[in-house]
């Protein structure tokens, strides 16, 4: 973990709650797609944990959603201001694990993380298959960026406004993939866990209070025990977590 002074280079709307923030400083402790950041914010006693999106050199990208008091502050900054970010939290996804053809599911604001994770794994040669869900059209980002990248991108929307009706889980039967990444709200990341077939790594969302692991107040159940969403997480694998009735 690192404290460090970036630099808003672009902050600007993707939806009309969704907002892309590029930022330039020193990304040497992010090394692993699906680690986050943690923003201290003026006025607010805790941080905004936010999930790396994109990393070229020292320039780093957060995509996050507008849901409070932190993001609608985030939102109104503008490009040469300052913010201090906390980096290096957390683990990522497991770029080791046996596959050939990978198969990404996200939901919502669970999507970011995984255009870090597609690049590798394309760099890597594998096949990505990407499987992005929202609930209207109005609310999709980043169909066309992992599209411009090489992935295979399939739509979902709740209510059939755009892509496919449903969810990313819909006809996952049919889906041929030999491991699975996936980033989301937890209802989806459950219907996930029932729907899949194969070994796979879930990154969880969970609000956090110091996002280092002190606080002890983000933690998913395991067959090792509690595990700290920020420390220990946010990326787990499939056959460790037991889910709360």
């Amino acid at each position: 973990m690192k404290e460090t002074l970036f630099t808003i280079i672009e902050n600007r709307p993707l939806t009309d709650t969704v907002y892309l923030m590029r930022l330039s400083g020193d990304t040497g402790d992010i090394t692993a797609a699906g680690q986050f950041v943690n923003i201290r914010l003026d006025g607010l006693f805790l941080r905004r944990p936010i999930s790396v999106c994109d990393l070229n050199g020292q320039e780093l990208t957060l995509v996050y959603k507008v849901v409070g008091k932190g993001t609608a502050q985030m939102a109104g900054m503008v490009s040469g201001e300052a913010l201090d970010l906390l980096t290096g939290l957390g683990n990522g996804y497991d770029l080791t694990l046996p596959a050939e053809r990978v198969l990404l599911l996200g939901g919502g604001v669970g999507i970011p993380p995984l255009y870090l994770l597609a690049k590798r794994l394309l760099a890597q040669g594998k096949t990505v298959c990407v499987r992005l869900g929202f609930n209207h059209a109005d609310e999709i980002f980043f169909e066309n960026e992992f599209r411009a990248l090489g992935c295979e991108v399939t739509v979902f929307t709740v209510d059939g406004s755009a892509g496919e009706k449903g969810f990313v889980t819909n006809g996952l039967d049919r889906e041929r993939y030999d491991v699975f990444y996936t980033c989301g709200p937890e209802p989806m990341l459950r219907a996930v866990y029932r729907s899949t077939v194969t070994s796979g790594q879930f990154s969880f969302e969970e609000r956090m209070g110091c996002g280092f692991g002190a606080c002890m107040g983000c933690s998913c159940r395991t067959i090792t025990g509690y595990k700290r969403i920020c420390r220990e997480g946010p990326v787990l694998m499939k056959e460790e977590i037991l889910w709360e009735d």
